[in-house]
């Protein structure tokens, strides 16, 4: 690693200017402003408590992901959810997440995103997640599932971002996520808009839709639908035969040089795993975020489903020094190249290993 890295330091940049798009992103929208200028005030609280830890030794991260359930009313091509057995497993209770979100937010944790499964199966946990204003959650959806009731929610808790999975076009799409799904995130998106909610697009990007998603025309074409904020997730080929479908050296050169192009637009974009040598390595295990499976299992990552801890039975903070992570951090794991997506997914094996 280098020498001169000082990571806690570039995330929490990161963080301060991503808050600073999300407000010019919505100054048409005096509700959304007000809520993100009272974040960044909390945002900055909780870099002052990542820092302090670091003084002491101990590193937190700046977010968390957070499988809050494996079921989900779809069966989209491709899903790691669905390939990984803890989905089986009994889910945390609603009460279970709300001790983690309050211990999230005591470590410095300003971000944590709420995926699945389909996490809008799940409008208890959501309910304790608008309990904590001072993070942020961001909650990535199929755009199915949601209830009127979830309208409102959203419109009162303003720390609850929905981020609605979409593959490009409606051929894209359905190809991937069901037929007819296109049509129904299209209608969601104009209903958060009609509401003044801050909503974003998730997109997973293959070598088959890399074009098409970049292209200005399908940004434009979600900026009009009143999306403000795009995560473009590089493919990992979880679902065996599917290794084609991740993008290739030169489709990860190109997906970088088209999300620099589209940022001058003014779109607030977000690349994962995006460029790791920047961050000087994989960013999971607790360097900057770790997986919470929807049995409470303290992963890596979503992509390298190994665990030796549980949430049930220890704080989260103990997590972060649990053997696993110790050795993931301790070693060059967190620091390969990769093929696929992603450095941990490539060494699964490797991973597994270490928790036998």
């Amino acid at each position: 690693m280098k020498s001169d890295f000082n990571l806690e330091h570039f995330l929490s940049e990161g963080i301060e200017k991503l808050v600073k798009d999300a407000v010019k992103a919505t100054l048409k929208n005096p509700r959304e402003t007000a809520f993100l200028m009272k974040y960044a005030a909390s945002a900055r609280k909780a870099a002052k408590l990542r820092a302090a830890a670091e003084k002491r030794g101990e590193h937190m991260p700046l977010f968390l992901i957070a499988s809050v359930t494996g079921r989900c009313n779809l069966r989209c091509a491709g899903c790691y959810a669905s390939a990984e057995a803890s989905c089986e497993q009994e889910e945390l209770s609603a009460g279970e997440w709300e001790r983690i979100f309050a211990e999230a937010k005591e470590l410095g944790v300003a971000i944590i995103l709420l995926a699945g499964g389909e996490p809008f199966l799940r409008p208890d946990v959501i309910s304790a997640a608008a309990g904590f204003p001072e993070i942020l959650f961001p909650i990535f959806t199929n755009g199915t599932a949601l209830r009127e009731q979830d309208y409102t929610t959203l419109g009162t808790y303003r720390n609850l971002t929905p981020v609605i999975s979409v593959e490009g076009n409606e051929t894209l799409t359905d190809t991937r996520r069901g037929s007819g799904v296109y049509a129904k995130v299209m209608d969601v998106m104009g209903k958060l808009d009609s509401i003044g909610v801050l909503f974003g697009a998730s997109v997973t990007v293959t070598c088959e839709n890399l074009e098409h998603v970049t292209d200005e025309v399908f940004i434009d074409g979600l900026y009009r639908k009143g999306c403000k904020l795009v995560f473009y997730v590089e493919y990992v080929p979880v679902e065996s035969g599917s290794e084609a479908l991740a993008l290739t050296d030169a489709g990860r050169k190109l997906l970088e040089r088209r999300i620099a192009k589209l940022r001058e637009k003014g779109m607030m974009i977000i690349s994962f795993p995006g460029d790791e040598k920047e961050l000087d390595g994989c960013l999971a295990a607790g360097r900057g975020f770790f997986h919470i499976a929807a049995n409470g299992n303290a992963e890596p990552c979503p992509f390298a489903p190994y665990s030796d801890t549980n949430l049930r039975n220890v704080p989260l903070k103990a997590a972060l020094t649990s053997p696993l992570f110790t050795k993931l951090k301790s070693g060059n794991a967190l620091l390969g190249e990769h093929k696929g997506g992603c450095v941990l997914f490539e060494q699964k094996e490797f991973v597994g290993s270490l928790v036998k």
